[in-house]
């Protein structure tokens, strides 16, 4: 009995001194911009703390930077119809259904690789990330990936150098959003091309990030430790189909892209452009929202 009160009050303790790290990390920032404030909220402080082991001046230092990447790349106001021609292929899409933990779920198919632009590319993920984040549940702070390589090869395979802006991009500005990595079937070709992404990756993430394989007992126990089965597509060894339909994506995204102007307090400017490529939903373009004088 005193152990467990002794155990409780260790606990509340902890929980204690990492909010007055979060408190104290937000005054060390001092006066934020409007979508600075949107941004860093306790959960968001409480990320960048995490991933800097709760240093509060390394922290400071990532956050800071995240900033004034934000500031410059403005992930929150990339619209689906810039990116759509990436996602032509369904190579990075967001399922229709979550894991075993509620959380949103990003589906990865490298070997449909249709495009050569690495900043398009880049710019695609990054816009699939925001919007993966804007589609967690509430208390929810963390995606899981789902990555099948079938088709890959060295013909398809994304350059060092983008997979290396992408890693430096989600380890630096996106801290603490992955909570797994399921790579499905990785060719042997694939171990050269991982040792090599692997050295960008800091080791915490390498331990997010699970080999599996299919007719491998262990490997699909893994898999339905995370997910149910009847929600899981075949292509990760569970038993629902996965089908990609571009211009249904597209429409999704486009709501999504609505919910976003009004979560960052932008206002939708309509354009009046037809893309009849991909028969995607085109867009608004966001305009900052007047705010009233003061």
């Amino acid at each position: 009995m005193f152990r467990r009160k002794h155990s409780q009050n260790h606990q509340d303790n902890g929980l204690a001194e990492q909010e007055a790290k979060v408190s104290e990390l937000r005054a060390a920032l001092g006066p934020l911009s409007d979508r600075s404030v949107k941004y860093c909220t306790d959960a968001c402080l409480r990320r960048y703390l995490i991933a800097r082991n709760w240093n509060v001046d390394k922290a400071k230092k990532m956050l800071e930077e995240t900033l004034k990447w934000r500031a410059t790349y403005k992930p929150e106001e990339i619209r689906w119809h810039e990116v759509a021609h990436e996602g032509e292929t369904g190579k990075v899409s967001r399922a229709d259904f979550h894991d075993r933990s509620g959380r949103t779920v990003l589906i990865m198919r490298p070997g449909m690789q249709n495009t050569t632009c690495a900043e398009d590319n880049v710019r695609h993920l990054v816009y699939l990330i925001e919007n993966g984040i804007l589609n967690l549940g509430e208390g929810q702070e963390q995606m899981s990936w789902l990555i099948d390589f079938t088709g890959w090869g060295l013909s398809v395979k994304v350059p060092i150098k983008t997979a290396r802006e992408c890693i430096n991009i989600l380890q630096n500005h996106y801290p603490e959003r992955l909570a797994v990595a399921f790579l499905y079937n990785p060719p042997r070709i694939f171990e050269a091309f991982w040792k090599v992404v692997k050295f960008f990756l800091d080791p915490i993430t390498i331990q997010k990030v699970k080999f599996v394989y299919p007719k491998k007992e262990d490997s699909f126990e893994l898999m339905k430790s995370f997910f149910d089965v009847d929600n899981l597509p075949n292509e990760f060894g569970g038993k629902a189909t996965l089908t990609y339909d571009h211009e249904e994506f597209s429409r999704l995204m486009a709501q999504d892209d609505v919910k976003t102007a009004k979560f960052w307090g932008l206002d939708e400017k309509p354009i009046h452009i037809a893309n009849s490529h991909s028969g995607a939903q085109v867009a608004p373009e966001p305009t900052p929202l007047a705010l009233p004088a003061s």
